[in-house]
């Protein structure tokens, strides 16, 4: 089956990023770095030449507010909301500082180099629910758009489900594997090689 090729960009910092507080579905609004970094995407997509025939967002404040930045750079229609773009919920752990995941919720925990995720905390999608969810949109987006090329703006855990579900690559590794940073840009494309797969990056503002 041919399909769009999907560009997934996670949203710029909010202030729960800025804080160390675990977010899931807490609307908290991008910082003023979280700006820089959506124009600054926004810039090197409009460099690049990459251009969107839809741009979709998570209906989270975060991400929409990424994509407009995105859609007034382009001279885009405004971005679609999608509530399957939505991140995780984190369950009892929404709001608590990310520094004490590992002694709330061990063991059940998964550690990677950089961050320390939980896994089934009272109330929380679990990774397995979340690349079902992906599939589903994946579905979704495959019947609506089979050419051309989109732009999701979703967030860290939920995009790397829908990297995951898009692969078939086993959610834990595809948590170990890499970061994916606030306002990064990743390709999902049919055969695409590993080392195309993270197409814009900005490293000097990953969170």
């Amino acid at each position: 089956m041919t399909t769009a090729n999907i560009y997934l960009v996670r949203h710029g910092q909010d202030l729960d990023n800025a804080a160390g507080i675990l977010n899931g579905h807490r609307d908290m609004p991008l910082t003023e770095t979280g700006v820089s970094q959506a124009e600054e995407l926004a810039r090197k997509i409009e460099e690049s030449g990459i251009r969107f025939d839809k741009v979709y967002s998570s209906p989270l404040c975060r991400a929409f507010q990424t994509a407009q930045i995105i859609t007034t750079r382009l001279e885009m229609e405004e971005s679609e909301k999608m509530e399957l773009l939505i991140e995780r919920n984190f369950g009892c752990m929404s709001g608590k500082p990310a520094r004490e995941i590992e002694s709330l919720c061990s063991p059940k925990i998964l550690k990677t180099a950089g961050i320390t995720y939980f896994l089934t905390p009272e109330g929380a999608e679990t990774f397995p629910k979340l690349i079902v969810r992906a599939e589903k949109l994946l579905g979704i987006i495959r019947k609506k758009h089979p050419e051309g090329s989109l732009l999701l703006v979703t967030h860290g855990d939920f995009g790397k489900m829908l990297y995951a579900a898009f692969y078939r690559v086993g959610w834990e590794e595809v948590l170990s594997s890499f970061h994916f940073g606030n306002s990064e840009m990743m390709l999902l494309k049919e055969n695409c090689p590993l080392n195309k797969r993270k197409v814009i990056s900005i490293r000097q503002y990953n969170l």
